[in-house]
């Protein structure tokens, strides 16, 4: 859908085995796109090879959600278009999702809810077998009443999606809680390993953005600079760049290791590998989303959720009839 909507610019193409421009060329460029800003994030999106995206904010501490998005040919350093990532239908669409257009209090509601959902499709499938004892599987008695039907095909849809609905209903729960596990992450980890040099001012020059994520990378050998977090930002101090690196497999590219740099000298302070809970959550979201198996899984991903969308309509068919049917009744002995 971004693809037949979208309107950005692409890069040049480039021989095999071109080396990219410095990222010191590049954020000048975004500099000088936008002067008298910030940059505040350096990221690289998998799905736009030859790209590399700064997220620029009025000042290096100012508030990241109003950055402006800026794409840059990781070859050229030409600025090639900015992304408006608040407007659009998909983003309305996103947000809509993660948080009812309501910010934190909309994901926790909706955390709760999906713990709900959890704990009604793991009741399902313990009801399931006492339900079924005198039915062959899968049976539908068609012979029967509508609400009968309705019942025996809300109950094998139901079992043959509900490991898939329990792993989507968890991740969701665990992604609904994403900014208060980072933030946490935020107060614990990262507060121990920028250490006490936190508190130390912003330089007047900063170190060579290109050397302090050629540093990281030295250190975290096998991998390669998922975005970094300019001295200022969320993810750092005034006094340090945050190099996030990931691994090159399915697996390990959806997992971070921070390194910490001085932001005067570019050397490494410090690196750890991310804790459980934040591991937890970065391979959640790609199993919530389907988002690791390319375009065919997405599909597969998408059938299974209108198979869910006939769980959730049958289960409402049947919750009503059962409260016409007791209405019935109760107006049945009045009379």
């Amino acid at each position: 859908m971004e693809e037949l909507s979208g309107t950005h610019a692409a890069p040049q193409p480039v021989a095999p085995g071109t080396q990219p421009a410095s990222l010191d060329r590049i954020v000048a460029a975004g500099h000088a796109h936008l002067p008298g800003h910030a940059v505040q994030f350096v990221f690289w999106d998998d799905d736009q090879p030859g790209v590399v995206l700064l997220s620029i904010g009025a000042t290096p501490t100012s508030d990241y959600t109003k950055n402006r998005t800026v794409r840059v040919d990781a070859h050229r350093a030409a600025i090639l278009d900015e992304i408006n990532a608040q407007s659009g239908v998909l983003p309305f669409i996103l947000r809509l999702h993660t948080e009812l257009l309501l910010g934190l209090k909309g994901k926790i509601f909706l955390g709760v809810m999906g713990a709900c959902f959890v704990l009604a499709i793991a009741s399902g499938i313990a009801l399931y077998g006492p339900s079924m004892r005198r039915l062959k599987f899968g049976e539908v008695r068609h012979h029967r009443v509508a609400i009968v039907r309705w019942l025996d095909l809300h109950n094998l849809v139901g079992i043959v999606i509900g490991c898939w609905m329990l792993v989507v209903g968890s991740t969701g729960v665990l992604n609904a809680f994403a900014d208060l596990t980072i933030k946490y992450w935020q107060y614990d980890q990262l507060a121990d390993m920028l250490g006490k040099e936190a508190g130390r001012p912003r330089p007047e020059t900063l170190s060579s953005v290109q050397q302090t994520a050629d540093a990281a990378q030295a250190l975290a050998t096998g991998m390669k600079p998922s975005f970094i977090a300019f001295p200022g930002s969320i993810f750092s101090s005034a006094s340090h760049y945050a190099v996030f690196m990931k691994g090159a497999s399915p697996l390990t590219s959806r997992l971070l290791k921070p390194v910490v740099c001085d932001a005067a000298t570019g050397r490494v302070v410090d690196s750890r590998a991310m804790p459980w809970y934040v591991t937890a959550l970065l391979v959640s979201q790609p199993l919530h989303f389907g988002d690791y198996g390319g375009l065919p899984l997405k599909i597969i991903w998408a059938l299974l959720t209108l198979l869910t969308i006939f769980v959730l309509g049958s289960g409402l068919v049947l919750w009503s009839g059962r409260i016409l049917r007791a209405r019935r009744l109760r107006d049945g002995g009045r009379r």
